[in-house]
C-alpha cells in the first residue's frame, strides 16, 4: 500500500462535516417551493366515517389537502413488500396506501397531506382538517394477535397470520431433543426499537420541464426506492423518475424504503407543477415510519451429558405492525435461517416462524435485520444450559464452536472461513477472564453486584446480492469511481478512493466518488446488510482491474514494448527499467489520439450478479456492575475481538463496530417503543419517553480486528456494519444475569432498565 494512503487520518469528508458544510435535503430549497404536512391518525385501528376539508383548504396560503379519495381517482397504486416468503402458508401483503383509505390501523398512519405556501401555514391548516372516526378495538402483541378471538385487522388475514415459515429437519430435531442427556428452553423477547438516526426523514419532488420527476430523499436505497414508487405507485416507467440523495445523517435500515410521504409529496409536485418539500419531525419518526426487531420466540437447545450441541428448535412470532412493510417478513424467514445457531456446530436445527399484523408502526429491516435476532437465541440458551446443568458458559462455547473450514450450517449456509475459535481465546485474555473472580470477590465486599458476559456472533453479511461499479476517466483528469451502494455515514468517500488508490498507485485526491443518483449510477443495490465493502468496493476493484486488462496492451502499443513487459507502477505503465513510461491519468487522451481506443476508451463497468455471503465473526466480553438498591447497571468494561477479514481502513472500521455496539447496548439496556396495551397509544413517542444510550452510559471500547480473508470478493473483506448490534445484547444480558445469579435472578428480558433488574431482584429476595 502506498504512503499517501497509510499517513491518511480521519476521512477525506470530515472537514465538509465539521465545518457545517453539509449537504442535507432539509437545507435545501427550490424556486417556487411549497410545504407538505401529514395529518396523522390518533387512533390505532378506527373507521374513517368522514374527512371535511373545507375550512382546512379556506386557510390563509394552503395549496392543496389531498386524502384517499384523490390519491385512489387519479389511479396511485399502493406500497410494494419486496420479500417473498417461500412458505407453508403463503404471505398476505395487505394493500398499503400513502393516505389511508376506509380505516387506519395504528397510530400515526397518514390521513391527509396539506400543501401550503408555508411550513406555519401547513400545520395550522393540518389541525383544521376535521376527520371523524369510530373506534375500534386494538391488538398491539403479536403472540395475542394470533390467538382466537382477537380483533382482526385485515379479512385477507384471517387470525392476523401473515405467514408461517419452517426451515430444517424437524424429525431429526425433535428425535434428538427426545434422545438428550438436557434440554434447556426459554421464552426470548427481543423489544421493538427505533433506528433514530441523527437526520429525520425527508424529501423534495419536483416536476421538472421535460415531464419526469425528481425526487431527493434522506435515503440509503435510491435505486429501490425509485423502483418501488415508479412501478408499484405512480405506475410510469422508472425513468421517468429520478431518485439522489446527497449527504445522510444515519440509516440503519430506515431510510432504504420508499414510504407514504415521498409517494405525498411526488403526487402533490406532478398535481401542482411545483416542488413540495416535507420534512418529518422525530416523533413522526418514532410514531410512523417503520421500527426493529420486535420478535418473540421459544427456544430450546439439546446437550448430550458432555456439553456437545445436539439440536436447536426454534419456535418464531414475529411483529410486522398494520403493513407488511418492504422487507419487514424477510427478518425472520431469510435472514434468521442463515445464522441461527451462531458459530457453533449443531447438527440438527428447526425453525417455525409466524408473522403477526398488530396495530403498531410496521416493522421493517433495522441494522442486522434478523441476525441479532438469531445470535441473541443461541447466546441466551448457552449461558441459560451452563447455569441449569452445571457446565461453564465458557467451556460450552469452546467444545462446541466451529473450527474446520468450510462448514456447512444444518439450515443449509456455507461458512467459508472464520477465526471463531481464536477470537474466543484472545478476547478472553485481552479481558483478563482469569481473573474476573477477584473482582468479582472485591465488588462484593463493597456492595456490588458484579458479572460478566461472554457472547460470540456470526453475520451473514450480502444485503442485495447484485451491485453494479464503474470507473470513468473523466475530461478535468479525475478519476471517477461510481457506485450502486450508498453511503449514510459510513465513509464511503475515504475508503473507495483508498481502494482505488492502492490498486492503481496513485493519490487519492485523484477521484471523484459518485454514489445516490439514478441520474449518475445505472443500477444498485444502496446500503444494507453490510455489504458496501465486499459488494460495492469488491465489484469497484473487478472493474478496476478489468480496465487495467484493457489498459496495459493499450499502453505497450504506445510504448512499443511487449505486452508481457508492461505493468502498472506508482500510477504509470512501464516496461521496466530506464524504458519510457506513461501515466495512467494521460492513457486514454494520448490512445484516442494514436487511434487505439474507440469511444468510451478505458471506461470500464461491471455488474455483479448474485454475490457469495460474507460471513463476520467474533467474541465479545462484558463486565458490569448493578446496584442492588436501584436496579442501575453500569457496564465497566467491553472487550470485542472481531474478524472482518482483510480490513481496509480500521480507524472507519472500529468507528462502525463502536457506533453497533452502542446500538445494540442501547437495545439491551434501555430503548424500547411502548404501545398501551389496551388503546395502542404510543408511550415513547419523544426521547423524554425514548431511551438513547449517552457517552456517560458506554465505556471506552476495547476492539481489537483480527481476520481471515474471505475469497468470497476480490478485497478479502467481511462486513462489519452489523456486527457491533448483533453481539452486544446477549453479551450484556448475559453479564447482567450473571451478576445477578447469586440473589436467585435467573432470567430477564430487554431491555434490563433499572426498574425491571429492580422488579427482578426483590422478586428473588421474596420468593
Amino acid at each position: 500500500m502506498n504512503a499517501n494512503i497509510l499517513s491518511l487520518k480521519g476521512r477525506l469528508e470530515d472537514r465538509r462535516f465539521l465545518t457545517g458544510h453539509g449537504r442535507y435535503t432539509a437545507d435545501h430549497s427550490r424556486p417556487g417551493e411549497l410545504v407538505g404536512v401529514v395529518v396523522r391518525s390518533p387512533h390505532a385501528h378506527a373507521v374513517i366515517s368522514s374527512i371535511d376539508t373545507t375550512a382546512a383548504l379556506a386557510m390563509p396560503g394552503v395549496v392543496a389537502v389531498w386524502t384517499a379519495s384523490d390519491l385512489a381517482a387519479d389511479g396511485l397504486g399502493t406500497l410494494p413488500c419486496n420479500v417473498s416468503v417461500n412458505g407453508v402458508t403463503p404471505l398476505v401483503v395487505p394493500p398499503h396506501r400513502a393516505l389511508a383509505q376506509d380505516r387506519v390501523r395504528h397510530v400515526g398512519e397518514p390521513v391527509a397531506f396539506v400543501v401550503a405556501e408555508s411550513r406555519a401555514a401547513a400545520e395550522d391548516a393540518a389541525e383544521a382538517v376535521a376527520v371523524d372516526f369510530e373506534a375500534l378495538p386494538a391488538i398491539v402483541s403479536p403472540i395475542a394477535a394470533l390467538e382466537a378471538g382477537a380483533p382482526a385487522l385485515w379479512d385477507e388475514a384471517p387470525g392476523n397470520l401473515a405467514f408461517t415459515f419452517e426451515a430444517g429437519d424437524r424429525a431429526a430435531t425433535d428425535a434428538a431433543i427426545a434422545g438428550a442427556a438436557h434440554v434447556v428452553a426459554l421464552p426470548l423477547h427481543n423489544n421493538r426499537v427505533s433506528a433514530l438516526p441523527m437526520e429525520p426523514r425527508a424529501a423534495i419532488a419536483t416536476l421538472e420541464a421535460d415531464g419526469t420527476l425528481l425526487l431527493e430523499v434522506s435515503g440509503q436505497g435510491v435505486h429501490g426506492i425509485r423502483r418501488a414508487l415508479a412501478r408499484s405507485v405512480l405506475h410510469i416507467e422508472e425513468a421517468a423518475l429520478a431518485v439522489f440523495a446527497e449527504d445522510v445523517g444515519g440509516g440503519f435500515g430506515l431510510k432504504n424504503f420508499a414510504f407514504p410521504e415521498h409517494v405525498l409529496v411526488l403526487y402533490s409536485a406532478r398535481r401542482l407543477a411545483r416542488p413540495v418539500k416535507w420534512i418529518s419531525s422525530l416523533s413522526e419518526d418514532l410514531m410512523a415510519a417503520v421500527h426493529g426487531r420486535a420478535m418473540d420466540c421459544l427456544a430450546r437447545l439439546a446437550l448430550d451429558e458432555t456439553g456437545r450441541f445436539l439440536a436447536l428448535q426454534v419456535d418464531i412470532v414475529s411483529d410486522l405492525g398494520a403493513y407488511a412493510s418492504s422487507f419487514g417478513p424477510g427478518a425472520a424467514t431469510g435472514a434468521v435461517p442463515s445464522a441461527l445457531g451462531g458459530v457453533y456446530d449443531i447438527p440438527a436445527m428447526f425453525l417455525r416462524s409466524r408473522g403477526a399484523f398488530t396495530n403498531t408502526a410496521p416493522v421493517d429491516a433495522y441494522r442486522g435485520a434478523g441476525k441479532p435476532e438469531a445470535n441473541y437465541i443461541i447466546e441466551r440458551l448457552i449461558d441459560a444450559a451452563a447455569r441449569r446443568f452445571g457446565f461453564d458458559p465458557v467451556a460450552l462455547r469452546r467444545r462446541n464452536v466451529v473450527d474446520a473450514f468450510p462448514y456447512r450450517k444444518a439450515l443449509g449456509a456455507v461458512v467459508d472461513t472464520g477465526r471463531f475459535k481464536e477470537n474466543i481465546e484472545t478476547a478472553l485474555d485481552l479481558a483478563d477472564h482469569a481473573g474476573f473472580a477477584t473482582r468479582k470477590a472485591e465488588a462484593a465486599a463493597a456492595g456490588r453486584l458484579r458479572g460478566i458476559g461472554v457472547a460470540c456472533f456470526l453475520e451473514t453479511a450480502r444485503g442485495a446480492p447484485d451491485e453494479e461499479a464503474a470507473i470513468r476517466f473523466a475530461a478535468d483528469g479525475m478519476i471517477e469511481l461510481v457506485t450502486g451502494t450508498e453511503s449514510n455515514g459510513q465513509g464511503h468517500e475515504t475508503a473507495f478512493p483508498m481502494v482505488a488508490a492502492e490498486r492503481l498507485g496513485l493519490p487519492l485526491d485523484s477521484f471523484r466518488y459518485i454514489q445516490a443518483d439514478t441520474r449518475k449510477t445505472r443500477v444498485g443495490g444502496g446500503h444494507g446488510g453490510a455489504r458496501s465493502m465486499h459488494m460495492g468496493a469488491g465489484t469497484l476493484a473487478m472493474a478496476i482491474d478489468e480496465m487495467l486488462e484493457k489498459a496495459a496492451p493499450v499502453a505497450a502499443q504506445l510504448l512499443q514494448a511487449d505486452p508481457d513487459d508492461v505493468v502498472l507502477r506508482d500510477g504509470r505503465f512501464t516496461a521496466g527499467g530506464d524504458a519510457p513510461s506513461i501515466a495512467l491519468l494521460d492513457l486514454p487522451a494520448a490512445a484516442r489520439e494514436a487511434g487505439l481506443l474507440a469511444a468510451g476508451g478505458l471506461d470500464t463497468t461491471v455488474f455483479r450478479q448474485n454475490a457469495p455471503i460474507t460471513f463476520p465473526g467474533g467474541c465479545h466480553v462484558a463486565e458490569v456492575e448493578v446496584d442492588a438498591e436501584t436496579g442501575v447497571v453500569t457496564i465497566v468494561r467491553y472487550v470485542a475481538v472481531d474478524d472482518y477479514g482483510r480490513v481496509v481502513n480500521p480507524q472507519l472500521t472500529e468507528g462502525q463496530v463502536h457506533g453497533g455496539l452502542a446500538q445494540g447496548i442501547g437495545q439491551a439496556l434501555g430503548e424500547a417503543i411502548v404501545y398501551e396495551a389496551e388503546s395502542g397509544q404510543l408511550l415513547s413517542g419523544s426521547l423524554m419517553d425514548y431511551f438513547v444510550p449517552r457517552a456517560e452510559d458506554l465505556p471506552s471500547f476495547e476492539v481489537t480486528l483480527d481476520g481471515s480473508p474471505t475469497s468470497a470478493n476480490p478485497l478479502g473483506v467481511k462486513g462489519a456494519g452489523q456486527a457491533g448490534c448483533i453481539s452486544a445484547p446477549p453479551t450484556i444480558i448475559n453479564a447482567v444475569l450473571d451478576a445477578l445469579a447469586p440473589l436467585g435472578v435467573t432470567d430477564i428480558e430487554m431491555p434490563a432498565t433499572p426498574e425491571r433488574v429492580w422488579q427482578a431482584i426483590r422478586a428473588a429476595r421474596a420468593g
